[in-house]
């Protein structure tokens, strides 16, 4: 397959890009790293009038850290954000060596998976779980979006047709805080059936923080704000971990299709759900000893 003809604008500066999505809106599309993009306009799923390449626009590429909160600009390639990570951020480590193979992870970026929103992605739920927000520039200024408030529907944001997403902001889990990362896939590299992320502190041997969302399970991640409520304050025992997954997770709006049934999708985020906040709790409890 073939895209169908398109126009093609190389933007160099921001203020131009912005400009040339702007005056065609939904007609428009923009390109960065292309790993999602260019195979839906292969397969014609994507029919742009305009492929605004942001490529060429310089002050996209930066990749900072300061006060606990990690800013990854457009044009930050997933491996670069993988090699970061490594020995800075553990969770974020793991959750990269999960997506696609390196060859796609060399040339993808962050900030075009999150907007992406593929509902079993990694990063689209990484973003969910660290109370991320995605920034995003428009003719009418810039705005900072919410994780919570970005993702509608399945390949569905709330970024309007005329803003382009310049950088994600991810909140980095405190330095006390254990994590776990769990998905379930067919083969290496393939989008997850369903993955789970937890982070927990912990105090005096209770849950003081928790943060925990699943992917794959859903139309969009989801964050699981119940379960984060009931294990405030608890002893974490198994027992209880695995209580409040379950019950967490009964509810879920899975649905079915080729790869499994939502009743399977459920069953598994309970148990993956499970592993990664007993990883959570167990990395917690050693960064304490």
């Amino acid at each position: 397959m073939k895209p169908a003809p398109f126009e093609y604008a190389a933007p160099r500066a921001l203020d131009e890009a912005v400009a040339e999505l702007a005056h065609h809106g939904d007609d428009g599309k923009v390109l960065a790293g292309g790993q999602s993009l260019v195979p839906m306009l292969n397969f014609r799923l994507a029919r742009p009038r305009v492929v605004v390449d942001i490529n060429r626009v310089p002050g996209l590429d930066a990749l900072t850290e300061s006060d606990g909160t990690l800013r990854v600009g457009a044009l930050v390639r997933q491996r670069r954000l993988e090699r970061w990570a490594a020995g800075r951020a553990a969770l974020l480590a793991a959750a990269m060596a999960h997506i696609g193979h390196s060859a796609i992870r060399n040339r993808g970026t962050v900030t075009g998976s999150v907007v992406h929103a593929d509902p079993a992605a990694e990063l689209p739920a990484l973003l969910l779980a660290l109370d991320g927000a995605v920034v995003a520039r428009s003719p009418r200024g810039e705005r900072e979006i919410a994780a919570a408030e970005l993702f509608q529907g399945p390949l569905t944001t709330s970024l309007g047709p005329d803003e382009i997403a310049t950088e994600t902001r991810f909140t980095l889990p405190a330095a006390t805080d254990g994590w776990g990362f769990h998905e379930m896939a067919r083969r290496h590299g393939d989008f997850a059936l369903v993955g789970a992320i937890a982070i927990v502190g912990l105090r005096a041997g209770r849950v003081e923080r928790v943060r925990a969302a699943l992917f794959g399970a859903g139309p969009t991640p989801v964050r699981l704000a119940a379960l984060e409520r009931a294990l405030l304050g608890q002893p974490p025992a198994a027992a209880t971990l695995r209580a409040t997954a379950e019950s967490a997770t009964r509810a879920l709006d899975t649905a079915a299709d080729v790869h499994a049934t939502a009743e399977y999708r459920r069953t598994v985020a309970a148990t993956l759900m499970t592993r990664a906040l007993a990883d959570a709790v167990g990395r917690a409890k050693d960064l304490a000893a």
